[in-house]
């Protein structure tokens, strides 16, 4: 079973599933109530937790914050065969970005103030 943060992870990649979006590791972090890490390590343990207990989950919608994603990776191989444009990164050998990042991420409306 997973835990607290991996489940609040798995709802966030339901939930950009749904919409066909993408986000950063610390924008999901920040939606869950925590902070992804130095390197958005603790967001990578949530997500290799989602890949164990929910396979089903989109795991590969979550996003590198600086955007880059390995040309050769399960990753980037995922992003374009569900409609995702990735070209080579600038001045990163074997890297590669979401064309146009910014259209493709999910945009949250702010929390209501109680």
């Amino acid at each position: 079973m997973g835990s607290v943060r991996a489940e609040g992870v798995a709802e966030i990649l339901w939930e950009l599933k749904r919409a066909n979006k993408l986000a950063t590791l610390t924008e999901i972090a920040g939606r869950c109530g925590f902070k992804a890490g130095v390197g958005g390590r603790t967001m990578l343990t949530c997500i290799e937790a989602v890949r164990r207990d929910w396979p089903h989950l989109q795991w590969w919608r979550a996003v590198q914050d600086d955007g880059l994603v390995a040309a050769e990776s399960e990753q980037a191989s995922h992003l374009t065969s569900n409609g995702f444009d990735v070209a080579p990164a600038d001045g990163k050998e074997n890297m590669v970005t979401v064309v146009d990042f910014s259209a493709q991420a999910m945009i949250w409306e702010p929390a209501a103030l109680s």
